[in-house]
């Protein structure tokens, strides 16, 4: 069977790590083994990297950190090692000596001992002269380098494959499914567009196959949940917008969530103050940002909801109060009295449509700016474009200008800064305002003035539009911005952005808080400690699991018999550690094409402590 990228990325990942550890639940413990098993991937990480990866203070990581650290460690590219070459040739002399070359080959990754750099020398070197020349040479040794790192890769692929025992022991994370391998599973017949909900819950031995061993699974239970989604395009049955919402009081907010490299989404948190009792409708959706009706923003699919809870900076005093969970299109609503106080908005997204793409791209990096014929610096006509993009996610309320604080928030994203009195001051003075605030006009200046102080370089312009969302193309593929809309039947709110270090934690409170709240809990037959909640929402389902135990437990999670689904881990088959007496999110999935019904099925188990 033909696999997508995806699947050939993950099962690289499988093979590179099952041939350095027995099992993908094993954890890597030392910065040695992760350099190992990088290796066994057909990569070379330098030091520093390794360094990165393995801060001061860390103890282990585990398969899915390998599979995030893989995505950012790139092969080496012919054109680098040249470059490389080039900074080594202390002579200056178009030749690397066999001096010059071990101190290549020992400045990144593991150092090679003399017998090692002599072997490569002696492949490397064609002519037999003793010195590599780079027009002829070098290129040799690219190409074997290169050779090299395909035949690791594959070495360890054919392992996997043929070696049917290590396949069995894989199910730390996805065996044989990826995200992309689910949606190809027969789906139901499109015509089935009624909602139907069957819900089975069985608490046995596992007797099916299995990809652990019959001795382990012998000794572990499972827990098997199926739900049936109807398509998901529909209006809630449930909804009652209010006849007389025109007349309300009306607040209106924007905000974008945004894509890490850890894979976390993080996003402001708004304030929301209620004078007095009142009747309220919330609402989150995308912002579509395109100016052609027909062609929608490429995040409208994205999920979107609001957690409220009281409280002020810590998950300790804070209460759920409620949660958008009914669905009109692409907008998340509740309606329902609020009391007189002040109150935490938190948006929240899954993460199922908005993650990392795995996915090789080799489109060509979009140009930034130009020189006119008279030698001054422009800005091309798609930074433009972008930036204008970027200035109405920015522009939090809408009014078409950016004040300090609005400016700020942008500021503390992009570098970690915030713009003083002083320096707004000189802003106003410098570039078009109204009212004491930046108009686009003034954003676009400027970003010029940024190119100008730089000559043009644009790589200080590129980490402003990455930490936005954009890629290489200026296309915002990890973000997504969103506006929320508050309305009060009898007073006046107000809402205010605000920015919480504590607010992701708070989220994932609130999360877990609205899966156990509204979801029955189930134990593992064997484990009544450890009890899994499923929530079937009008869109989605989540899932958590509660360790009421003295101990850590890992469970084994296995979506492989779901049809049509995405699950917020990007895998089909997954291990999640559960620490001791303590709630976690284990995932969110929801349909990959909301236009088909769409069925999930889960297993979970527990995985006996070796």
């Amino acid at each position: 069977m033909q696999r997508s990228e995806e699947e050939r990325f993950y099962m690289t990942c499988r093979a590179a790590y099952l041939s350095v550890f027995r099992s993908s639940l094993v954890n890597m413990t030392s910065k040695d083994q992760l350099c190992t098993v990088l290796q066994q991937a057909g990569r070379n990480p330098s030091q520093k990297a390794l360094d990165k990866y393995w801060p001061p203070g860390t103890k282990k990581l585990n398969f899915d950190d390998f599979c995030e650290i893989l995505k950012k460690e790139k092969p080496a590219e012919p054109d680098e090692l040249m470059r490389i070459f080039k900074k080594f040739d202390v002579n200056c002399d178009g030749y690397i000596s066999h001096e010059e070359l071990s101190r290549i080959l020992t400045s990144s990754g593991e150092k090679m001992s003399p017998k090692e750099v002599d072997e490569i020398f002696s492949l490397a070197d064609v002519n037999k002269d003793g010195k590599l020349d780079y027009a002829e040479d070098a290129v040799q040794f690219c190409r074997l380098l290169g050779s090299t790192v395909e035949q690791c890769q594959t070495a360890a692929l054919e392992k996997l494959e043929t070696d049917a025992k290590l396949k069995r022991q894989n199910f730390g994370n996805q065996l044989e499914n990826s995200p992309q391998s689910l949606e190809s599973q027969p789906e139901l017949p499109a015509a089935q567009t009624q909602s139907k909900t069957e819900v089975e819950t069985t608490q046995r031995k596992d007797s099916r196959s299995s990809s652990r061993p019959s001795s382990a699974r012998s000794r572990r239970s499972s827990l098997s949940t199926a739900i049936t989604m109807g398509t998901g395009s529909t209006k809630s049955g449930r909804l009652a917008e209010p006849k007389s919402l025109q007349d309300w009081h009306h607040i209106l907010m924007r905000g974008c969530f945004y894509l890490e490299e850890d894979g976390t989404i993080v996003s402001l948190q708004y304030r929301l103050h209620v004078p007095e009792a009142t009747g309220v409708y919330l609402t989150i959706r995308p912002l579509n940002l395109s100016p052609i009706p027909e062609k929608p923003s490429p995040w409208m699919c994205v999920d979107t909801a609001l957690y409220l809870v009281t409280g002020n900076k810590t998950k300790e005093d804070s209460t759920l109060v409620c949660f958008t969970e009914l669905r009109d299109k692409e907008r998340f609503v509740w309606r329902g009295e609020l009391n007189a106080g002040s109150y935490l908005l938190m948006p929240f997204t899954t993460g199922c449509r908005l993650m990392r793409s795995t996915k090789k791209t080799t489109t060509k990096t979009a140009q930034l700016v130009n020189r006119t014929q008279s030698g001054e610096l422009e800005l091309t006509k798609e930074f433009k474009a972008a930036l204008s993009d970027i200035f109405e996610v920015i522009d939090l309320d809408g009014s078409g200008l950016l004040s300090l604080e609005e400016y700020n928030f942008f500021e503390q994203r992009t570098s970690g800064e915030k713009c003083d009195e002083d320096a707004w001051a000189i802003c106003k003075e410098n570039f078009d305002t109204q009212k004491n605030e930046l108009t686009r006009q003034g954003f676009l200046e400027l970003n010029l003035m940024e190119a100008n102080d730089r000559e043009g370089d644009p790589r200080d312009l590129w980490l402003t539009l990455e930490a936005m969302g954009y890629n290489r193309s200026l296309e915002m593929v990890e973000a997504c911005p969103f506006v929320i809309e508050v309305y009060c039947e009898d007073v006046k709110a107000t809402l205010q952005a605000v920015h919480l270090d504590s607010g992701i934690k708070m989220l994932n409170s609130a999360v877990q808080r609205s899966v156990t709240s509204k979801a029955e809990a189930r134990s593992l037959k064997g484990h009544e400690n450890v009890l899994v909640y499923t929530y079937k929402g009008e869109s989605r389902i989540s899932s958590v699991i509660a360790n009421k135990s003295n101990q850590k437990v890992t469970v084994h999670i296995n979506n492989e018999q779901s049809k049509n689904c995405v699950s917020s881990r990007g895998m089909s088959m997954f291990a999640v550690e559960v620490p001791a007496r303590t709630k976690m999110v284990c995932q969110h999935v929801m349909a990959s094409n909301d236009q088909l019904e769409w069925t999930y099925n889960c297993v979970e188990s527990i995985i006996p402590s070796l």
